[in-house]
């Protein structure tokens, strides 16, 4: 028997590109809201004895968790043999320590509840700071898959131009592996810090701006501040044009709107549904979800 993708509301498209490539079979959840707020999931039947996956990005997740852990527990009483979970983007995943006296420590926590109600997980790129693994805290199968690959050709064949920059000391590897897939130079901004106030940035590899297009690389686009930074420097070095290229489209507040008033073009990946989606990770994102349905 086939496995069964079901698509949560706005994720259908997604969905159904990667049941193509598994050859899988789709379906949509149906979400009912009642007036006072609370959410009731209605699954496509018969479930008996199927390999079921909820597709759904976990951007603002507070909105869809308790929906998506009510249908994985409907999913299993109604007879489906495992539940797994394609979450192209995984939230809470910042929050990796108690960064103040009482705080929770929600990426341990959000990982306990997710490994409570499915039997595994895939998604794309985590935010991996502290944690080594997304093994460290999930309790089951949790593949990261990486948007590096697809996001090196879509530079390639766009901006073969392009110089890469990180916008920070942490994003060294990010943008060195994608660099290297295309042979394009490459360099980070710097930041220097005086306790804990950023004071400025620094641009040490100035020169390789010369003839090239700066393409600033980063794993998640929220508030933007970051982006706007890098692009301020950037021009102070005489770059004319500015293009971010992130993963996550996360978009919180009005990033979108300073993004476009400072003239930064932005391209993203489909991990999150959003205007700026050019890159398609489904095909890199399949290979995990094959390998865990399987």
């Amino acid at each position: 028997m086939k496995p069964l993708l079901i698509a949560f509301p706005g994720h259908e498209d997604f969905s159904r590109a990667l049941a193509r490539l598994l050859d899988a079979d789709t379906a949509e959840l149906a979400l009912h809201r009642f007036p006072d707020g609370e959410s009731l999931p209605r699954l496509p039947l018969p479930l008996e004895g199927r390999r079921v996956a909820f597709v759904c990005p976990l951007d603002r997740p507070d909105g869809k968790i308790l929906s998506l852990l009510f249908a994985a527990r409907t999913a299993r009483e109604l007879g489906a043999a495992r539940v797994g979970l394609v979450a192209p983007y995984l939230a809470y995943m910042r929050q990796d320590r108690r960064f103040h006296d009482g705080e929770s420590v929600t990426s341990i926590h959000f990982a306990e509840l997710i490994s409570g109600h499915f039997d595994w997980l895939a998604t794309v790129d985590p935010h991996l700071h502290r944690h080594r693994s997304l093994d460290a805290i999930y309790a089951v199968p949790a593949m990261a898959c990486h948007a590096a690959p697809a996001i090196a050709q879509w530079i390639a064949a766009h901006m073969p131009d392009a110089v890469l920059v990180g916008p920070d000391g942490e994003s060294r590897q990010w943008v060195a592996d994608i660099a290297g897939r295309i042979g394009a130079p490459w360099t980070t901004l710097m930041k220097t810090r005086s306790g804990d106030d950023v004071v400025g940035e620094t641009l040490a590899d100035a020169h390789l701006l010369q003839g090239r297009r700066p393409v600033i690389v980063d794993d998640i686009l929220s508030t933007g501040r970051t982006v706007l930074e890098a692009a301020r420097l950037l021009r102070a070095h005489g770059a004319d044009a500015v293009t971010c290229v992130a993963v996550h489209a996360v978009f919180a507040g009005d990033a979108g709107e300073q993004l476009a008033r400072h003239e930064v073009r932005v391209v993203t990946t489909n991990t999150i549904p959003h205007a700026s989606n050019a890159i398609d990770i489904a095909s890199d994102l399949a290979i995990g979800v094959g390998q865990l349905l399987s």
